[in-house]
C-alpha cells in the first residue's frame, strides 16, 4: 500500500487550525519544526488524517481547508486506520512510527466550534519520528 502527502500542516498553538506549508523539517524524536504539537518523550509527535476522511466531512456541506483539524500530514491513499500500531511509514527522507489511533478530544476545542464536528479524534492517527528529515507535499508514503 502506496500512498502520498497531500498537505503539510502546522501551528503556533494546540488546539487550533493548522496553516498549510508546501515542505517541512521533520526533527528526530520531535515532530515538525515549528509545529506546537512537536516535543520529546511524547507518542504523538506528528498527526495524519487522510483526504478521504476529509472528504466524508465535505459530502456534508462543510467547507474545509487542509489543516483544519489540525492534522500536521494530509495523506492520500493510505488506510491509515488499517495501520498497527508499530508500523514503519516512510515520507521523503523521513521514518515515522504509528503510536495512537484516535485519541480524546478537547472539551469543544476551536476545530469543533469552527467546523462543527471534528474527525481527529475518531480517524486520525498519530506518530513519533524515528527518523528525521525533510518532507514535501507530493511526497509519496511507503509502509515499511
Amino acid at each position: 500500500m502506496h500512498g502520498k502527502v497531500v498537505s503539510i500542516n502546522i501551528s503556533e498553538n494546540k488546539g487550533t487550525t493548522k496553516k498549510a506549508i508546501e515542505e517541512a523539517y521533520v526533527i528526530e524524536n520531535y515532530g515538525i519544526k515549528g509545529d506546537a504539537h512537536g516535543g520529546s518523550h511524547w507518542h504523538r509527535q506528528i498527526s495524519l488524517l487522510a483526504i478521504e476522511s476529509i472528504e466524508k466531512m465535505k459530502e456534508k456541506g462543510m467547507l474545509l481547508n487542509y489543516g483544519d483539524f489540525a492534522e500536521n500530514i494530509t495523506t492520500e491513499g493510505i488506510d491509515l486506520l488499517s495501520l498497527p500500531l508499530g508500523a514503519k511509514l516512510q515520507i521523503g527522507e523521513c521514518i515515522l512510527e504509528i503510536t495512537q489511533h484516535g485519541k480524546k478530544c478537547h472539551s469543544k476545542c476551536e476545530i469543533f466550534k469552527i467546523v462543527g464536528d471534528c474527525i481527529m479524534p475518531r480517524e486520525g492517527v498519530f506518530a513519533k519520528v524515528l527518523k528525521g528529515g525533510k518532507i514535501k507535499v507530493g511526497d509519496s508514503i511507503t509502509i515499511l
